[in-house]
């Protein structure tokens, strides 16, 4: 029983899933690059990864691909089976795929050294061959993309001062506690370690931000080492949040629970951008869809709670987030 994973390496999303499977030690097979572009076409949005499972169909969009795969196999699995536990790690996993990818994709594409080396790394990774020259061409091209829609994912000069602060905050939480525990609810990995993982190996690799974290962050580096294989580790879950659950937590709220509000309202309103302030910064991008069913889907796990669950929550969440997710919180 085996599965294929369509991605990249240069895919925050791909390593993602990639590291899921090794520690569920599922059985899978790797393929990377232009091969992937065959299964794009088997799912609705053509994006990586493109898991295919065993009976031959396909999927994407990491979140749900780790729910379904937690639904088909009990062992090894990465929601806590504490119910407040599986809702923080679900909302820290949520924080990761959708505001620290803004870090990924500014730190690439900001700078003319991170975009040069990195057009050029994902063509060779892309082409596999056939020469430097066109390498180079397709690189050249994919760069003029990539930068080209910055603007619209709120990667700017403007912003990122917000991106690159929350970031360190991030790292900062990270490297105070992975000198003693790589893990957040115990001694096993949840979804959330591999929400946080997915776009910091992308930090990882780049130039400038890799200069950073090896600079300043130098075990929280060498972490992403082990989260990528953690197909050895046994271990089990903890009870009660470890003091970096409730600092990530902060933190998200403090920039993340504002930007899904905006994000919601502007498209309430029919609005094709937005602007918020988080961390005594403004910011400013275009208007996503994808996360308004973010919230929503934050807000219907935080309903469904029982009583006992959710107060064992709110303990965690900081005012920002109760106001978000509390009833008397604007509709969507």
């Amino acid at each position: 029983m085996t599965y294929t994973v369509f991605g990249a390496l240069g895919s925050p999303y791909s390593i993602k899933l990639r590291a899921v499977l090794r520690y569920r030690r599922l059985t899978h097979i790797w393929v990377d690059g232009a091969p992937a572009r065959d299964a794009l076409t088997q799912v609705r949005a053509p994006v990586i990864p493109v898991l295919r499972y065993p009976d031959g169909h396909y999927d994407n969009d990491t979140t749900p691909l780790i729910y379904d795969l937690e639904a088909r196999h009990a062992e090894r699995a990465i929601v806590p089976s504490d119910p407040a536990q599986a809702f923080i790690a679900h909302l820290l996993e949520d924080f990761g795929d959708e505001w620290l990818t803004k870090a990924m994709f500014g730190y690439r594409w900001l700078d003319d050294i991170d975009q040069v080396q990195m057009s050029r790394w994902l063509a060779f990774d892309n082409m596999k061959g056939g020469g430097l020259e066109r390498s180079q061409a397709f690189a050249a091209q994919f760069r003029d993309r990539q930068v080209s829609r910055m603007a619209l994912v709120g990667c700017t000069r403007e912003n990122f001062p917000l991106i690159e602060a929350s970031t360190r905050a991030v790292l900062t939480a990270l490297e105070a506690h992975v000198v003693d525990q790589h893990c957040l609810f115990g001694t096993r990995p949840s979804l959330a370690e591999f929400g946080l993982y997915g776009q910091l190996s992308q930090l990882g690799t780049d130039p400038t931000p890799q200069a950073m974290m090896r600079a300043d962050y130098p075990y929280t580096y060498r972490w992403l080492a082990h989260i990528d294989d953690m197909s050895g580790i046994e271990g089990e879950w903890a009870p009660g949040f470890a003091p970096v659950v409730h600092e990530l937590v902060r933190i998200a709220g403090e920039v993340y629970a504002p930007f899904l509000l905006a994000n919601a309202a502007a498209a309430d309103d029919g609005a094709n951008t937005f602007t918020m302030t988080a961390m005594g910064m403004a910011y400013s991008q275009g208007t996503f869809k994808y996360q308004v069913k973010c919230l929503r889907e934050l807000r219907s796990r935080y309903a469904a709670l029982a009583p006992d669950t959710r107060a064992a929550c709110d303990a965690v969440l900081t005012a920002p987030w109760r106001a978000l997710l509390t009833p008397e919180s604007p509709a969507l």
